[in-house]
């Protein structure tokens, strides 16, 4: 027994040495080092978060689903958040906000990073070969206006240049979900897909999505939950994932396809 605890505490206090330091001492290395997923050299891929949680942040499914397809394509992985604050902070056993709380879009992120993030303003295009963007309302309230302005939303800064430095290094970008407004907005007259353009009885309750799209100049096509949609010409690809209420694993099936072909554009 008394081994046992030895065991517990030698642990215990590795943990509690690892979280004394902060993510933004550690080199960029150290910090990818942490998300690596397999020993041979794989695709440097810049995951990018808008908070924790589908309506307010990140879809949670979505971020977890992008990590084990690029664990599973051997992709060296390091995760980003702009340091501002959330649009607001929703309840989610509610669906209302919650009055008078804020939060930070980087901190919550670091729920789903695992404590190992770095700051949007840090992310260089030069740094990996990719960059994939979840879904979650997080996208369209904290990494842009859309949820509020729609068409005539306005992008984060940060967002906005590394859309357009992945994108002039002819280097792929991946986003699901509402996350292709964010290219629809940028990068003028690039395809995407958020899935279909009729609600169908529900099945496709944000299909008004699409005409916002075609409205912001971007091309949009029709694609099912677990397929994904190529702009050979940009290297933006684009799935639906909760765009459709529909079983989780389908979802899960459109991401892979989504994070395959951004590694397979990627060249690694």
């Amino acid at each position: 027994m008394a081994a046992v605890r030895a065991q517990v505490a030698s642990r215990l206090a590795a943990v509690s040495a690892f979280a004394s330091v902060s993510p933004g001492s550690r080199t960029p290395f150290q910090r990818a080092a942490l998300h690596r997923s397999a020993p041979r050299p794989g695709a440097r891929v810049a995951l990018v978060l808008s908070g924790c949680g589908v309506f307010d942040g990140t879809e949670i499914h979505e971020a977890s689903a992008i990590l084990v397809h690029l664990s599973r394509g051997g992709a060296e992985v390091q995760i980003f958040a702009p340091d501002v604050p959330q649009m607001h902070v929703i309840d989610h056993t509610k669906g209302q906000p919650s009055e008078g709380e804020s939060r930070n879009v980087l901190t919550e992120s670091a729920r789903i990073a695992r404590g190992k993030i770095t700051d949007l303003a840090e992310l260089s295009a030069a740094d990996h070969d990719a960059a994939i963007f979840p879904g979650g309302f997080g996208a369209a309230k904290n990494l842009s206006t859309f949820a509020v302005d729609g068409k005539d939303c306005k992008v984060n800064k940060d967002v906005e240049r590394v859309l357009k430095e992945f994108h002039q290094a002819g280097k792929p970008i991946g986003l699901c979900c509402i996350a292709p407004v964010l290219a629809a907005k940028v990068l003028r007259g690039v395809e995407v897909t958020v899935g279909h353009e009729q609600e169908e009885g529900g099945k496709w309750p944000y299909a008004g999505t699409a005409e916002a799209i075609k409205a912001l100049g971007a091309k949009h096509f029709v694609k099912g939950v677990a397929e994904a949609h190529v702009d050979q010409k940009n290297k933006v690809v684009t799935t639906p994932a909760f765009m459709c209420e529909t079983a989780l694993h389908h979802i899960h099936d459109g991401i892979g396809a989504m994070v395959r072909k951004v590694l397979e554009l990627s060249g690694k």
